[in-house]
């Protein structure tokens, strides 16, 4: 069965083809004899009930430098020409992003769009998991400084990151002396309209931050992500580095719970973080990375998991 793929996402020359999660997914849709098409959420276009882009066929290579060519761009009807859609644009979760969201969940019937759009925009990293706080470190959302200041009395250290960050940025650890909270909290506010996630900090980090994969619910690998010296951030994206690891009984609970939900709001590529173990700190819905280092470590072909599962929903859909 060949399919027709669209993939939404940044601009192809900036990408790190070694690592990147949805330069793999394209191979793989290649390999299997799929038509790739790219385009970028500005390249969005909707009238009269017709979703359109602007997009380019698309090749793609693992040759550094040489890793993609268009052919000349065309205007690709979403709802009509496309079986696939991949929405894979990196965060901010901002209003492009929901905007975009919204456009597509008008196709969404007609053509898969992977992950769910509806769902993504009802389930950012650091809200959609105060679901299972359960499984969560001791936390906080909050614009208050008063606030913070009484978590961090409570909890000693304390960790600050914006509630819509991605890929480590804008990560702060506080120390129990409080240095420099007042003035942090008001550079956020200043920032940020929304709240922002405060944590107990994890000494537990120090020993990784585990990726674990799931796919349509079920899990399909895990690396573990060491920070570099000097950091307490173990993102890939700032420098991590990452090992083989095997799954705790706890975090074999935590994806037991989680994959059902995950499986019924059509969240097929989901990666999850887990400190230590036992602490779930993220549900990343909007552009999971993480597949091409586990395949490296254990052999496992996640990109060609994530097109089985897209394939068999396209069939049923037939």
């Amino acid at each position: 069965m060949s399919l027709t793929v669209a993939v939404q996402m940044d601009p192809l020359a900036g990408i790190n083809i070694a690592g990147d999660s949805t330069f793999a997914l394209m191979l793989s849709a290649q390999a299997r004899g799929h038509r790739l098409f790219h385009y970028g959420p500005e390249d969005l276009n909707w009238s009269e009930g017709r979703l359109t882009a602007r997009a380019h066929p698309v090749t793609v290579q693992r040759v550094a430098g040489d890793h993609f060519r268009f052919d000349e761009a065309v205007r690709l009807d979403l709802g009509e020409e496309a079986d696939v859609i991949l929405m894979r644009q990196d965060p901010p979760f901002d209003l492009g992003y929901i905007t975009a969201t919204h456009l597509l969940e008008r196709i969404s019937e007609r053509t898969l769009v992977v992950n769910n759009p509806r769902s993504v925009r009802n389930a950012p990293e650091k809200v959609f998991v105060l679901d299972y706080a359960h499984f969560m470190p001791p936390t906080l959302v909050t614009r208050s400084l008063d606030e913070a200041r009484a978590f961090l009395a409570k909890h000693g250290e304390i960790v600050v990151k914006p509630l819509h960050g991605n890929g480590g940025k804008a990560i702060f650890r506080v120390g129990s002396d409080g240095a420099n909270l007042s003035a942090l909290i008001e550079v956020f506010n200043q920032t940020w309209r929304e709240p922002h996630m405060i944590q107990a900090f994890l000494p537990a980090v120090a020993k990784g931050d585990k990726r674990i994969v799931l796919v349509d619910g079920e899990v399909a690998g895990a690396i573990n992500r060491l920070p570099g010296e000097g950091e307490i951030r173990s993102n890939l994206a700032v420098g991590g580095s990452a090992e083989k690891t095997e799954l705790t009984d706890r975090e074999r609970e935590i994806c037991a719970e989680l994959g059902p939900e995950l499986k019924r709001r059509g969240l097929l590529f989901v990666g999850i973080d887990v400190i230590g173990g036992e602490w779930l700190t993220e549900i990343n819905v909007t552009s999971p990375t993480g597949i091409v280092a586990i395949e490296k470590f254990d052999g496992t072909d996640v990109a060609g998991l994530i097109w089985d599962s897209i394939e068999a929903k396209v069939a049923a859909r037939r």
